[in-house]
């Protein structure tokens, strides 16, 4: 099965739509992949210099989606070390600052994707505008969720900061102690910010991590933006309904 078709967004059926931030609302996921994908060849290279063996390059197919894509940044790291056999300690033992860490790594991924934004800014996809502005016509309560601390300074730089009524990050998620996604506590979070049930929330997101959090945290409507060719995954990580493009979610009814 391929894309399931248009999904309608009914007034009298939703009260709230959660957005997830990078490939939904902003065409930052390609940056975040190329930053982990130049932080991990990076360490892979030079792994394979110090430790022999050869050196197997971080995929932005596989590794990209599998481990990384939607995840908390040090989950990803983790995540994707586990799947190489790789184990690091947590944080710089002090003794040896030279060391490779879980954490050196999500900073160098960091430092890679902030330099990218700073030279080239930020763009927003027009369609998802088109559509908050919809839903927010509707009277439906909108909101961004995002693992990124720095979800604030993306979406105001896209110029979206005012189509949203809330906004649950990487920074609430720290506060909190909220663990990201694929558990849906980020969603839940901003389901009760809206005053909305989970029944009546819909759920737009792109990567695997993002539409299970939607389906186990038995959302409304899971609503998967396909722009990697991924549709069957998606669905079969629990979206109810795939699409190429927000463009093709349909808002229907003005909540009374």
């Amino acid at each position: 099965m391929e894309h399931a078709g248009e999904a309608v967004i009914a007034a009298e059926e939703f009260a709230a739509a959660a957005f997830d931030l990078d490939g939904v609302v902003t065409d930052t996921a390609s940056v975040h992949a190329a930053a982990w994908k130049r932080t991990f060849d990076d360490f892979l290279r030079s792994r394979s210099r110090t430790a022999g063996g050869p050196f197997v390059p971080f995929e932005l197919r596989g590794d990209y989606l599998a481990h990384v894509d939607g995840r908390p940044r040090l989950e990803g790291v983790r995540s994707f070390l586990a799947s190489r056999g790789i184990e690091l300690p947590e944080e710089r033992p002090g003794a040896d600052a030279r060391a490779m860490t879980v954490a050196a790594l999500g900073d160098r991924k960091e430092r890679y994707f902030l330099d990218y934004v700073r030279t080239y800014g930020v763009t927003a996809y027009p369609s998802t505008l088109a559509l908050l502005a919809a839903l927010r016509r509707a009277g439906i309560a909108t909101a961004i969720v995002s693992a990124s601390r720095n979800c604030a300074a993306i979406v105001e730089t896209a110029g979206a900061a005012g189509l949203f009524d809330v906004r649950v990050d990487g920074g609430d998620a720290e506060r909190l102690g909220l663990p990201g996604k694929p558990d849906p506590a980020l969603l839940t979070e901003a389901a009760r910010r809206m005053g909305a049930p989970h029944a009546r929330t819909a759920v737009v997101e792109d990567s695997l991590a993002g539409v299970d959090a939607g389906a186990r945290g038995g959302f409304g409507l899971v609503v998967g933006v396909d722009r990697s060719g991924q549709a069957a995954e998606l669905l079969a990580h629990g979206a109810g309904v795939v699409v190429s493009d927000p463009a093709e979610l349909a808002v229907a009814g003005v909540r009374r």
